[in-house]
């Protein structure tokens, strides 16, 4: 009878057989994935920051337009002229539309 050695590595090497080169192509992908996490990791925060940055440079944007307006006489006109430009939207949509239908 053979040694305990022996046998363990003759079921290593039959099960090596067995598994062929997928078990070797599916450690080599986990071995790339694994070398290439770091760096999408490190990719992805960077991409989540300079959102967050952007996010937040919109709302100071949006914070100071609202905050503080020019005069009381300059913000209806700017209003007038944000709806006269929705409404012209508006009819450009509504236009398309019953062009389309």
């Amino acid at each position: 009878m053979s040694s305990p050695e022996t046998l363990v590595q003759a079921a290593l090497n039959r099960l090596a057989a067995r598994l062929g080169s997928t078990a070797m192509d599916a450690a080599a992908q986990l071995s790339l994935l694994a070398q290439d996490a770091p760096q999408r990791v490190q990719q992805e925060l960077e991409l989540f920051w300079q959102e967050v940055q952007q996010e937040a440079e919109r709302m100071d944007h949006v914070g100071t337009a609202v905050a503080a307006p020019t005069s009381a006489n300059d913000a209806p006109a700017d209003l007038q002229q944000q709806l006269d430009a929705l409404r012209a939207q508006v009819a450009d949509f509504s236009r398309r539309l019953e062009e389309t239908g």
